[in-house]
Parts: C-alpha cells; sequence; structure tokens
C-alpha cells in the first residue's frame, strides 16, 4: 500500500491549513484481468448495498473509456431537500485539504450523488413562477450526495485496478502523535485491504431477484401525444418532455447490465440511494472542471439509426444538412458559450468542435465542444450554477423557456434534466446530464424524454423524437424482464 507509514507525517506538514480537515490518499493495485466494473461491483455490494455506485463511459458510444469508478459504504450521505444541495456540497468539501500523492488516481474522492432539474430554484429564482404548485409524483429528494472516501478504479488500458481510501484527521502536524498516526494508517489500510480481499473472492454474487410478472405491463405517459403536440410558448426554443411509468419486477442492477449493452454511453451510471434506484446511459456532459478549465458539450439534433450502414450514413446526412436542426444546434451551442463566459476569462472561451456527428444504439446527434478557463475567483461551484441546466433540455432564452415548462408540464421533472456526477476533493468535478435515465422506485420504472419546439416545428416530429429517445430505455427494460424470466423458467421458477 502506498504511500508508506514513514511518508505521512511529511504529507501531513505539507497538506496543514487552519481548521481543515486533512485527507491523505492511500492506494493498492491488483490486476483487473479476471474482473469487469460489474462483476466488482456485485462483489462489493450484491447488488443490494444502499448507497453504492457505479460510474462507466464509452466515447461517443463506440469507444471504451479509460476508466470506471464505483464504491459503497460512504463516509456520509446527505439527503437535500429545501436549499441549495450546492452549498451543502460546498462547505463539506471546503473544509477538507487533500495531499498531493504520486501515483494515486486524479479522483480519489469526494462528494457522488445527482442534483434534480428543480433545483434551478435556488440557482435562478426566476425559472419557476412563485404561483405555481408543481405536482410532485416521484417524490423524491432534491439531491443526494454520497461522500465516497473508498473507491475502486478501474484502469481500461492497463487493465489495472487501484483501490483507494484516505488517512483523515483534523490535527495539526504538531498536536497528532505517531501512534494516532499509525493508528489511523491502519485502519485506512484495512478498508483497502478489506474491499481487495471482496474483489479477489472467486464467488460473484447476482443480484437477488424476484419472479418476473409485468413482462407485458403498460407504460403509460404522464401526458399523452395529443397534449404533448398542444405545448407551445413565447420563445424561441422550448423542450417539453414526457414520462412513462410502467409496473415492474426486475431488479434495477440488472436492467443497468442490459442497458450497458443495449446503449453504451459516455455517461454510464447505476446509484443505489437506498428507496429508489438511479440507471442511466447519458450521451451529454452538463459540466466538467478539471485543473480550471471548464468544458460543456451541447447535444442538439437527433435521428434515428438506419437499419443498415447506407441508410445510417445518409440519415445522418440529413440531420446534418437539416436547416431546422442545424439552426436550432446553433443557437444551442451560443447558449453554452454564454453560460461559459459568464465565469470564465473571455479570452479563453472557445468552440472547440462544431456540429460532429456521435452515435448511439438508437439515435444519433449532433454534437459540439465548448471549453473555456475559469476566472480568477471563480470555482468549479460557479461553472455548475452558470451552465444548470443546459439549455438542451430546456430552450432559449433559458429562463423563460424554463418557466413555459414549468406551466405546461405542472410537474416537478425530478432527476430528468437535472445532473448526475461528482465533485471531487481536488476541486474538479464531472457531470452528465441525466437523460436516457430510469428511475426504479415502489415496483415501477419512470423513464422520461423531451425535444426542443421551435416556432416552425412538426409537432408530430417531436413526439416522434421523445419515443425514440425513450425507446433504448424501454427495451433494455423489456430484454431483461424477457431474459430473467426465461432463466426463471428454466430453473423451476
Amino acid at each position: 500500500i502506498q504511500p508508506p507509514l514513514s511518508s505521512i507525517a511529511g504529507h501531513l506538514a505539507a497538506t496543514h491549513a487552519t481548521g481543515k480537515t486533512v485527507k491523505v490518499p492511500l492506494f493498492a493495485t491488483i490486476s483487473s484481468d479476471l474482473l469487469t466494473p460489474v462483476s466488482a461491483f456485485l462483489k462489493l455490494t450484491g447488488g443490494e448495498a444502499a448507497f453504492s455506485f457505479l460510474f462507466e463511459s464509452v466515447a461517443g458510444g463506440e469507444k471504451i473509456g479509460r476508466f470506471s469508478i464505483l464504491g459503497c459504504a460512504p463516509e456520509d450521505v446527505v439527503d437535500v431537500r429545501g436549499e441549495d444541495p450546492l452549498a451543502v456540497v460546498e462547505k463539506r468539501l471546503d473544509s477538507i485539504r487533500l495531499a498531493s500523492v504520486p501515483g494515486a488516481h486524479s479522483v480519489t474522492g469526494g462528494a457522488v450523488g445527482y442534483i434534480a432539474y428543480d433545483c434551478v430554484k435556488y440557482f435562478e429564482r426566476k425559472a419557476v413562477p412563485d404561483h405555481l404548485n408543481l405536482k410532485d409524483p416521484l417524490q423524491i429528494p432534491d439531491a443526494i450526495f454520497m461522500f465516497a472516501d473508498t473507491l475502486v478504479v478501474f484502469d481500461h488500458l492497463y487493465q489495472k485496478i487501484q483501490v483507494l481510501s484516505h488517512f483523515t484527521t483534523a490535527l495539526s502536524p504538531s498536536t497528532i502523535s505517531q501512534q494516532q498516526i499509525e493508528a489511523e494508517y491502519n485502519r485506512a489500510c484495512g478498508e483497502i485491504n478489506r474491499v481487495i480481499q471482496l474483489l479477489t473472492n472467486p464467488n460473484t454474487p447476482l443480484p437477488p431477484q424476484k419472479p418476473i410478472t409485468t413482462l407485458n405491463a403498460e407504460a403509460v405517459s404522464n401526458t399523452g401525444q395529443q397534449k404533448y403536440e398542444h405545448f407551445s410558448g413565447d420563445v424561441i426554443q422550448a423542450v417539453p418532455s414526457q414520462r412513462v411509468t410502467k409496473k415492474t419486477d426486475l431488479h434495477s442492477f440488472n436492467a443497468y447490465r442490459k442497458l450497458r449493452s443495449i446503449n453504451p454511453s459516455p455517461y454510464m451510471f447505476y446509484m443505489h440511494l437506498g428507496s429508489f434506484q438511479l440507471v442511466g446511459a447519458s450521451p451529454e456532459m452538463l459540466v466538467k472542471v478539471q485543473d480550471g478549465t471548464v468544458y460543456t458539450h451541447p447535444i442538439a439534433g437527433t435521428r434515428k439509426r438506419g437499419a443498415t450502414q447506407e441508410l445510417d450514413d445518409a440519415l445522418a446526412q440529413d440531420l446534418l444538412e437539416d436547416m431546422k436542426e442545424r439552426s436550432e444546434h446553433v443557437m444551442l451551442v451560443d447558449l453554452g458559450r454564454n453560460d461559459v463566459h459568464r465565469i470564465c476569462d473571455p479570452a479563453t472561451v472557445s468552440v472547440d468542435s462544431l456540429m460532429h456527428i456521435e452515435r448511439y444504439s438508437h439515435v444519433m446527434h449532433i454534437v459540439s465542444h465548448v471549453s473555456g478557463t475559469l476566472r480568477k475567483g471563480k470555482t468549479m461551484y460557479d461553472a455548475f450554477r452558470s451552465i444548470f441546466p443546459a439549455g438542451t433540455v430546456s430552450g432559449a432564452p433559458k429562463i423563460r423557456a424554463m418557466q413555459i415548462i414549468s406551466e405546461l408540464e405542472g410537474e416537478k421533472r425530478g432527476i430528468y434534466a437535472g445532473s448526475v456526477g461528482w465533485f471531487s476533493y481536488s476541486n474538479n468535478l464531472d457531470t452528465c446530464i441525466a437523460i436516457r435515465s430510469m428511475i426504479f422506485k415502489d415496483g415501477h420504472v419512470h423513464c422520461q424524454a423531451g425535444a426542443g419546439i421551435v416556432f416552425d416545428s412538426v409537432p408530430t416530429s417531436e413526439w416522434e423524437e421523445t419515443v425514440n429517445k425513450l425507446r433504448g430505455n424501454v427495451k433494455a427494460i423489456e430484454d431483461a424482464e424477457r431474459e430473467v424470466l426465461e432463466s426463471q423458467k428454466q430453473n423451476g421458477f
């Protein structure tokens, strides 16, 4: 385990700040050639450990991301209701100083969770009209954060796993004794060894799966086609959504296992959050802050995938040549650039990539990349507040579009169009937009999707776009239910 005990006092001296808790990352490396992120997660949790998570990535929907990150048994869990969740995270993480340890992964721990779309009211008061009393059918918190202190990080390039935990103390270098240093070091090492023992156990438990009785259960929309096609408003663009709900006996992690194979995406996530579970395969970054640079990747413009390569290429070309889709995309790139501009040095704000096609299982999208360098005095929290929610799931002008969405939908969106990701001890963040996601709660699964409506939209086309976007998740549920049912029949259930 690195770094050695003999170096801890030096790390404490180099990192100490009055009134702060110091964390020194400790890590051990093992081979991953006999493990996958899914099997590792099951070994640690059995699919049932409340407050656990798994993040995976397939870049552009086609290339495996280098790292997968998972964790369970967090140091603390914060359920945020009725207050700004970023203020809660910032207060907690601001009390921590992280030691720099060579060889440790760039993400050693921090706040992992979600922020619901409806939290925009804490960042922009005008976004939700005061007179509205929005229904809350999902009954979930504004945000949940797991403060993860022990992580398992897969490096798919080198076929290695790094198991990390932290030496933690609020004592100053002058007051902490050698005995206390040794005790805390041994505690953290014990946690690393406990995780390694679980990972190297040859047995992999499967999620406890009830008998499937819901294969043909109907998925019911909260709007229906007729109501959706009457959405309109005095904006350049708005992105109303529909939510479909289906009764299911399917274990949420079995849904994730199927979704990751059907719809591999840049942001794949599974989070067990106690009373409900969150499953997703999002194509779209909301905001990433890495060493002071802010990134956002607007996605706007959609076509379903073609049945053949020739048809797929023709659909991609048609998408790029569609003037409505192009104008809508450029408008949202401008909106993203303006959001970045508010918290970055204007001279550094740039569109790094404009309008390229990314393909996913059931749809393809037009994607652009925008970046900038944080201005002095601005933080990752300022970057999040400036960009949240993405224009691609709200509209433009953003505030008026959000007001119209609240008026027309009449319900809290919950996690849909909000954000999932992490805020690290090292003052970096990586978050995606919570689209192509599913909430498993009380024997039901909820999926939601939206489409951009502009003045010359064809309402039926926008409805069909939401259906296409939902198709990957609905197929994952149905296929997984079918496979589980067949297996249960073979085993005499």
